[in-house]
This record gives structure tokens, C-alpha cells and sequence, in this order.
């Protein structure tokens, strides 16, 4: 099997090309391996969403199911063992890669329970229980990038414990988590962790941005408004890298902590799939093309790109000043940008917690009827 030649052209490009995708019957089928062997994918993200549809459709987790059923198991723990037993067995499929790029890829994502998102220690507590139970290096513990979410993952960090960093939408809370891996990064190295096994990815969102201020630009509905439609998302993205380079390539915290064996956390971009049909469906990979970062892409995206992508090389580094501009703009036509991220954000949590809640319901209707025969 060879691999696609334009996925590995991204890949060749330096971006890790991630899987937002995960079930049982993707492992147990071989895809996974297929998806790695002829796709250039190097990593899985999985999310309270994945989990839900992955659960609610077809008899791959039936037999578990049942069996846990009649042990006793609750709901929680029941979705617990199904859903890190994925994650273990995809981390399995991947260890090769993991081993191959010095445990910078063949990495796979779990998130906390979504119910945690403004509880720290909660949130401490479950990262610490996930990462016992899957037991596998080349795991990463989803953290959101809330207000709560920032001390917990310095705290899970300081555990050495790596952490993919989730639900960032601007690039000032971009900042914040970027210093909260440094301060984890610290407090490791003060217990004795060896720093070249933490690492971490934090991951910018990208499709939404665009959805939420072309909202808001349509009901300005100006010329000027429109004019800006498509573009946030972009620059939004742009912007975030340039802060990426800034701590990690310029600024002299990060070098302290490199001679000691530190990784950067690369900028990951999530939320890849093109949602307005007007634009090209492989708008936010072809656009975001630059060194040392991810772009997890749900599997419809994956395959568009491989058919009929791009690879637009000089679509991020230079483009700090345009992408700022770009916000002014929108600023300067009536949109209340801080108010954005804080929508998305929050609507970002509440969509987790509402699959979770589905996941949830439909697992205890699972269970009962397991326990009927």
C-alpha cells in the first residue's frame, strides 16, 4: 500500500495529519492501521461527541456491555472501561508511530467528563484516574481551555502527565494556556520528572470562529460586513501561530526549559470540517499549512483533501499583520469579538456536556436492558 500522495505532501510539509474519529469497529476492522499505512495519519482525537455516536450505533459494544452489566457496573463506569478500553487498543495500533517519531505523534486523545469543564480539581482528579487506567505513554488527557481548565492542566502537567489542551478559540486564551504548560513544565522538572516524556498539543478551533462572526456579519449586513465573511478563521488561526512562535521559537522561558529536555506544545488545529457548503470543504487543512503542528480532521474532511486538496505552504508564517488587520476590520463594523469567544467557548462546553448526557441515557438504557435478557 502507498500512501496518498497529498496527504503525505502535507505531511512532508509538517503537519501531523490526526484522525478525529474513534470506534471500536475502526480498530477491530484494521482501518486504523489502513488509515495510517495509506493516509499519513499519525494520531487520533476522540471527544464526548465521537464516544456518543461511536456507542449508539451498531453491536460492537453490545457483549461488554452485557458483561458489565451483570457485574454490577454503573453507568459511569460503564462508559469508563468501554471508552478507555478504545483508547487504549487505538494507542496499541499506534505505538510504531509513537516509537518511530520519538513520541511526538502516534499519540490518541481522551477528555475528561465535560461535566468537569469549571471544576479544577475534578478535573485533576479524572485526568490522573484516565491516565492509570489506559496505562500507555502515548496518551494524551483532553483538558478545555476554561477559566478552571488552565491551573488543572499545569497541575496534570506537574504530574507528568501529557495533556492535549481542547476548546481554545482565541488567541489570548491561547497565551494563557501556552503558560500554563510552561508553569507545569516548571513544577515537573522540580519533582523529578523527566520533561522529554511530557508532552502536549493545544488545540485551536477553526470552523466555528468562521461560523459564529459570519452570524453576526450577516446581520450587520453591510458591504463592508460581508466583505469580511470566510476570513476570521483564518486570520484567528494565523495569529495563534505567531504567538506560537513568539513563546516557543523567541522568547527565552521556553529555551530554559528545552535544555532540559522540554518539548513545545504544538498548535493543534480542531474543528477542521468545512460547516458553510459555500466554501471549499478543505478550506481549514489546504489554509493551515506550517511546521510543527497537527490537523485533526474528521474522516468526510480526510477524504477531500485526499481527492482534491492543496497544500498552500505560505498560508500561515508572515501573515501576523494581515490576520490582525483582518480583526480590526471586524471589530470596526460592529462585531464584539470578546463576546465571540466567550459564545463559542461556552456553547462549545455545553455541546460536550449535552453528549455526554446522551451518551449517558442511552448507556443506562443499554445496561437495563442487559440486565432484562
Amino acid at each position: 500500500m502507498t500512501q496518498n500522495e497529498k496527504l503525505a505532501e502535507l505531511s512532508a510539509a509538517g503537519v501531523s495529519v490526526w484522525l478525529d474519529d474513534l470506534s471500536r469497529d475502526l480498530i477491530s476492522s484494521g482501518d486504523l492501521a489502513e488509515l495510517i499505512a495509506t493516509k499519513s495519519v499519525v494520531g487520533v482525537t476522540t471527544n464526548p461527541s465521537i464516544f456518543q455516536a461511536a456507542l449508539s450505533k451498531g453491536t460492537a459494544y453490545n457483549a461488554q456491555v452485557t458483561e458489565l452489566a451483570a457485574r454490577g457496573t454503573d453507568v459511569d463506569g460503564t462508559i469508563r472501561t468501554v471508552t478507555t478500553d478504545d483508547v487504549r487498543n487505538a494507542c496499541d495500533v499506534l505505538a510504531p508511530v509513537y516509537e518511530e517519531s520519538d513520541g511526538v505523534d502516534g499519540r490518541v486523545s481522551i477528555e475528561v467528563d465535560p461535566r468537569l469543564a469549571h471544576d479544577t480539581d475534578g478535573t485533576v482528579a479524572q485526568a490522573i484516574e484516565l491516565w492509570k487506567i489506559v496505562d500507555r505513554p502515548n496518551l494524551l488527557i483532553k483538558i478545555p481551555a476554561t477559566k478552571a481548565g488552565l491551573p488543572a492542566i499545569t497541575k496534570v502537567i506537574a504530574e507528568g502527565i501529557s495533556v492535549n489542551v481542547t476548546l481554545i478559540f482565541s488567541v489570548e486564551r491561547y497565551k494563557e494556556v501556552m503558560d500554563a504548560y510552561l508553569d507545569g513544565l516548571d513544577a515537573a522538572a522540580e519533582a523529578g520528572h523527566d520533561l522529554s516524556n511530557i508532552h502536549s498539543v493545544a488545540s485551536f478551533f477553526v470552523s466555528r470562529v468562521d461560523t459564529e462572526i459570519d452570524k453576526r456579519l450577516d446581520a450587520i449586513g453591510t458591504p463592508e460586513a460581508t466583505e469580511l465573511k470566510g476570513k476570521a478563521a483564518l486570520a484567528n488561526a494565523r495569529l495563534a501561530y505567531s504567538a506560537y512562535q513568539q513563546i516557543f521559537e523567541v522568547e527565552s522561558r521556553f529555551p530554559d526549559l528545552l535544555a532540559h529536555g522540554a518539548r513545545p506544545q504544538r498548535a493543534l488545529w480542531a474543528s477542521t470540517g468545512v460547516k458553510n457548503p459555500d466554501y471549499p470543504d478543505t478550506l481549514y487543512v489546504s489554509e493551515l499549512v506550517a511546521p510543527n503542528t497537527v490537523n485533526t480532521m474528521p474522516g468526510k474532511t480526510m477524504d477531500a483533501f485526499a481527492d482534491h486538496g492543496w497544500v498552500n505552504t505560505g498560508s500561515i508564517i508572515g501573515l501576523a499583520q494581515e490576520s490582525q488587520e483582518v480583526f480590526d476590520k471586524i471589530s470596526a463594523v460592529g462585531v464584539d469579538t470578546v463576546d465571540v469567544f466567550k459564545v463559542l467557548e461556552d456553547e462549545g462546553v455545553s455541546k460536550f456536556e449535552d453528549a455526554w448526557n446522551d451518551l449517558l441515557n442511552a448507556t443506562a438504557e443499554q445496561l437495563s436492558a442487559a440486565i432484562k435478557g
